[in-house]
């Protein structure tokens, strides 16, 4: 574990992508453990991408399967494409074929984004009326996740918060659609303000493309319309940073 002068960071180096999954499979576990011990229900936000499917699968086979009171946790989203449930580049796909479907839920413990809606804004809404509905939020608060995950792409980007787009600047919404030109597609995402309200957010970054864009955010100028990564900063929780040798293979400024 690195260092760093803010005591709510954590950034641990892992040798390889299977050592991040494992962190990120360790962190939800103990987490959840932490949750069910005060019998309070688990609310997790996940996210897509290969560490993520690899974490998915730890966590669905043991020893962790049986560490985890299932009937306990709530399974959100970060953010996901503008694409059906079951097309194959869905985030919810994914983490129901690598982990919803292998442990013990029910289906009102699945909050899925409804990204089959023509119209992503009309997704994003429906996701923000079932995050103050279950939350119980009045006008204006934000939901305290347990745990969100996050990746982060080589351009810097993390959940759909892309460089340069609309929503990196909405603060008075929990989830948008967010237009990404380069990408000629809207994604729907939760917002940065509901990110850093979480309790814990854990970044799970690995492979040697992500090297550059990883010193940017954390040793770099502050830029985050350059690099949304930057943007988050739970305000009152921990913040870790789950990367491997390849990632964090470019020096970091001291």
């Amino acid at each position: 574990m690195m260092s760093s002068p803010d005591e709510r960071i954590h950034l641990v180096v892992a040798e390889d992508l299977n050592g991040v999954a494992r962190l990120g499979a360790d962190l939800f576990v103990a987490l959840a453990r932490k949750a069910a011990a005060v019998g309070h229900e688990f609310a997790v936000a996940l996210s897509g991408g290969s560490t993520p499917k690899l974490m998915h699968r730890l966590l669905a086979g043991d020893p962790y399967r049986t560490e985890v009171e299932w009937s306990r946790v709530q399974f959100y989203w970060g953010d996901d494409r503008h694409v059906a449930p079951d097309d194959p580049d869905s985030n919810f796909r994914m983490a129901r074929e690598t982990l919803l479907d292998a442990v013990p839920l029910r289906e009102e413990q699945i909050h899925r984004m409804h990204t089959e809606e023509a119209d992503a804004r009309v997704a994003a809404d429906l996701y923000e009326q079932e995050l103050r509905q279950y939350f119980g939020l009045a006008p204006g608060q934000l939901p305290r996740f347990d745990l969100i995950y996050l990746g982060m792409g080589p351009d810097g980007h993390t959940a759909s918060l892309f460089p340069h787009t609309p929503a990196l600047h909405v603060a008075d919404r929990l989830t948008v659609a967010n237009p990404v030109a380069k990408l000629n597609t809207d994604r729907i995402t939760l917002t940065a303000p509901v990110i850093n309200n979480a309790a814990a957010v854990a970044f799970l970054v690995a492979g040697a493309d992500k090297a550059p864009a990883l010193a940017a955010v954390l040793d770099g100028p502050r830029d985050p319309d350059e690099y949304p990564s930057q943007r988050i900063h739970p305000s009152d929780g921990e913040l870790y940073w789950y990367v491997d040798r390849a990632a964090a293979s470019q020096p970091r400024a001291r």
